[in-house]
């Protein structure tokens, strides 16, 4: 986001170079995007997901469901065509209702540390479990983007900044609770769901990372396994 910031900065100069020029136009106001009218490969996939009549063709009622779903999830272009990226999203969601309440199942995070905090790469999902005692979650979290993933592997707690600003990035992270580097459970205010990911942390609802800050504390143990889909 800091180099976004940046460029919003050059593109500030240049713009006051031609001010004259500009000045004889007027602006208008971006437009939305409008509907596509193609059939994407995953439309049937997406019409059952939405509880669309699934006939495998694009309609202009399935188009705006497909689009308000982009929207609320970040997804671009939301344009209402169902692609591999808006599927991938539906698929996941899924999957993650799939697990329930037994988001260990497998036995991968360790049942032999007390209590520990639990991510599932694969499924983005985290939890906080003592022993084989589930005592939050699951909940979808947000991780590490192609180039950024979150590191796996046993780590630990070992400090908490509740009002925490990235000096890497200018972006407040509040609750953030560092475990690996400048790897952090921390909350933001986008869907979990928001394509491509974070810069390594773990991203979470404001909901879920208060409870994260009340529940956790500095030498607490933080398990992270899998693999992010995309990475």
């Amino acid at each position: 986001m800091g180099v976004i910031r940046r460029r919003g900065v050059v593109a500030l100069g240049v713009t006051g170079l031609v001010a004259p020029l500009a000045l004889a136009f007027t602006a208008t106001p971006a437009q939305a995007a409008s509907c596509t009218t193609r059939t994407g490969p995953y439309q049937k996939q997406v019409e059952k997901f939405l509880g669309r009549p699934v006939d495998g063709k694009q309609s202009a009622t399935d188009c705006k469901a497909i689009q308000a779903f982009q929207r609320k999830h970040g997804i671009t272009p939301d344009i209402g065509y169902a692609g591999p990226v808006t599927w991938g999203v539906m698929d996941l969601m899924n999957k993650q209702k799939a697990v329930g309440n037994k988001p260990n199942k497998d036995g991968k995070c360790p049942v032999n540390k007390g209590r520990i905090a639990c991510v599932n790469l694969t499924l983005q999902l985290s939890w906080i479990q003592d022993g084989n005692r589930l005592v939050y979650g699951p909940v979808p979290v947000r991780t590490g983007r192609d180039g950024y993933e979150t590191r796996t592997g046993l780590k630990k707690i070992y400090w908490r900044d509740i009002d925490h600003v990235s000096t890497l990035y200018n972006v407040p992270m509040p609750y953030s609770q560092f475990f690996d580097g400048g790897q952090a459970f921390h909350s933001v205010g986008l869907s979990m769901w928001n394509p491509p990911g974070s810069h390594g942390c773990v991203n979470m609802t404001t909901t879920t990372a208060k409870k994260y800050w009340s529940l956790l504390k500095n030498g607490d143990d933080v398990f992270v396994y899998g693999r992010k889909p995309g990475t």
